[in-house]
């Protein structure tokens, strides 16, 4: 008797997504308690100190200055120590002239032309990320859509059809109809009789015919019907142009080979359901208006050494850069701290064991990107690509097209290279080990196989890495079911009189809307905790 398949929680989660779509899949995540809803509703409401209290924020993130301005609302007093010389965190963005110090000394170097920039952390905005929409409809962000998914975008192996990259709707539209053809025959045949009634039989075969674009003998094949799905190698004209020419499909077996058909499920992550947004001008003018209405509780060059606790408050000890490094004490009768668990362990910090180990266990994942500057829009003049993401299995991982200025004539800014080392790849490892010039120099090398534009259009670059930057050490917190088991709720609750916040006390780590939802969680469990 064969032994009988138990799949885990995450390989049925898996087979669900593939099967049926990340619809189903989410569905069924939030059956099992793995993503229900926030529970955001727009309505914070916090009773307030019943005396003068004084709240100290270590951070000038997202969450930081969220939580700045939700208790200063409410009536407590606020202050806010940042590290940096700007606020905003990992939501950053960069233009011509800005200049960093990475870790290793080297100089990142940003000579973009005026208007072009990009965004080192976060980039885009789910639609169902409804907090941080929330509050740039109320501080007046612009938003514009974000061009996630791009049918004439490419997909890209360089051991598939002769390194050649294909389009994502080309793709995507062979697999559905080879699986189509597939699938019909096997009910043609009747192999699929104890499934489906005939009834259900000959409605599926019929739907499939047009799913599919299947001819009358249910075959995936070149015609007239699936130009006008597909597209066409000669596009329909008008007067005395030559003669429509259908495109002619992908044969499956080199299709399945090339893998590229598994490139294009990136694209069914719940997270990228369209619309996706981002502001207008760059993401830091999401934390820009954050700053405008908290700027003045807000103490920039101030690297936090200590955090002390007493029954009755916390004392936190900084270097105060705008004094030449002169060490200082500031008091407060609550601390909420958004500092990178990464950061944070390194510190002196007054807290339980329990809350000590939860910090400590939490890596953070690796990250870079690379952005590219070039003379001309080439990726829309010369192959009709608006917007979206391209995928391949170079060491770039992502080519992204800029979702505005479409149409015009540049120069523009392509979002040329991005990995994280989660995905189970070491490409970032090898860019975190290069220099600036290095990572921009293997960007054209490696990009030149998808564009071969790039060498003539080129004009400058800038990159970033993440495990280079001495304020984050890393991207985001990279939590897994076990260490989510063993300290997630540790890391979570109020130590005496600290409470943590920020992306890693999420359950959607990397994501401005998680370091947000956990401040305003944050905040509101303190304010309970004070008017108990």
């Amino acid at each position: 008797m064969p032994t009988p398949f138990t799949p885990t929680r995450r390989q049925l989660l898996t087979m669900i997504g593939q099967v049926a779509g990340t619809a189903a899949m989410y569905q069924a995540m939030t059956s099992l308690g793995f993503a229900a809803e926030s529970g955001y509703t727009g309505d914070l409401s916090l009773q307030g100190p019943r005396q003068g209290r004084r709240v100290l924020i270590l951070g000038a993130g997202i969450a930081g200055m969220a939580a700045a301005y939700e208790m200063r609302l409410a009536g407590y007093e606020v202050k806010i120590l940042e590290y940096q010389n700007r606020h905003g965190g990992r939501c950053l963005t960069m233009r011509g002239g800005d200049r960093y110090t990475e870790m290793g000394g080297h100089e990142i170097a940003c000579d973009f032309q005026d208007g072009n920039f990009f965004n080192p952390g976060p980039w885009r905005l789910p639609v169902h990320h409804r907090a941080v929409l929330d509050y740039c409809r109320k501080f007046g962000v612009a938003m514009q859509p974000f061009v996630m998914k791009n049918n004439k975008a490419y997909v890209h192996s360089q051991h598939a059809f002769d390194g050649k990259p294909q389009r994502i709707g080309h793709v995507e539209k062979d697999m559905r109809g080879h699986v189509s053809e597939l699938l019909g025959k096997s009910l043609q045949q009747g192999d699929l009789d104890g499934q489906v009634t005939l009834e259900d039989r000959e409605k599926l075969l019929e739907g499939l015919k047009e799913w599919g674009v299947l001819d009358s003998q249910y075959r995936y094949r070149v015609s007239d019907d699936l130009g006008g799905v597909r597209g066409y190698d000669v596009r329909p004209g008008g007067g005395l142009m030559a003669d429509t020419k259908p495109s002619e499909p992908i044969d499956l077996s080199p299709l399945l080979q090339s893998g590229l058909w598994d490139q294009v499920f990136n694209f069914n992550s719940y997270s990228f359901d369209p619309p996706m947004f981002e502001p207008v001008g760059g993401m830091d003018q999401i934390t820009d208006a954050f700053a405008r209405e908290v700027a003045d509780v807000i103490q920039l060059n101030a690297r936090v050494t200590r955090i002390a606790q007493t029954d009755n408050g916390v004392i936190v000890t900084y270097a105060d850069g705008a004094r030449g490094g002169e060490m200082r004490e500031e008091s407060a009768d609550w601390c909420i701290c958004t500092i990178p668990l990464s950061v944070l362990g390194q510190l002196d910090v007054d807290c339980s064991d329990a809350m000590r180990r939860a910090i400590g266990a939490v890596p953070y994942a690796s990250a870079f990107k690379v952005a590219l500057e070039f003379r001309r829009r080439f990726w829309e003049q010369d192959d009709w690509i608006m917007g979206g993401v391209t995928y391949t299995d170079l060491p770039l991982v992502q080519i992204a097209y800029p979702s505005y200025g479409f149409l015009s004539e540049g120069p523009a800014v392509l979002q040329a290279a991005y990995d994280t080392a989660t995905a189970g790849r070491t490409f970032t490892y090898s860019w975190s080990t290069m220099t600036p010039q290095e990572r921009i120099d293997a960007a054209l090398a490696f990009g030149r196989q998808i564009h071969p534009q790039y060498d003539a259009e080129f004009m400058s670059g800038a990159s970033w890495v993440w495990h280079r930057v001495d304020w984050s050490l890393g991207c985001y917190g990279e939590w897994t079911d076990g260490l989510r088991d063993a300290h997630y709720e540790t890391l979570c609750k109020i130590d005496n009189r600290l409470v943590l916040a920020g992306e890693h006390c999420s359950h959607i780590p990397a994501w401005l809307e998680g370091s947000l939802l956990s401040a305003l969680d944050a905040i509101q469990r303190l304010d309970q905790r004070e008017n108990a």
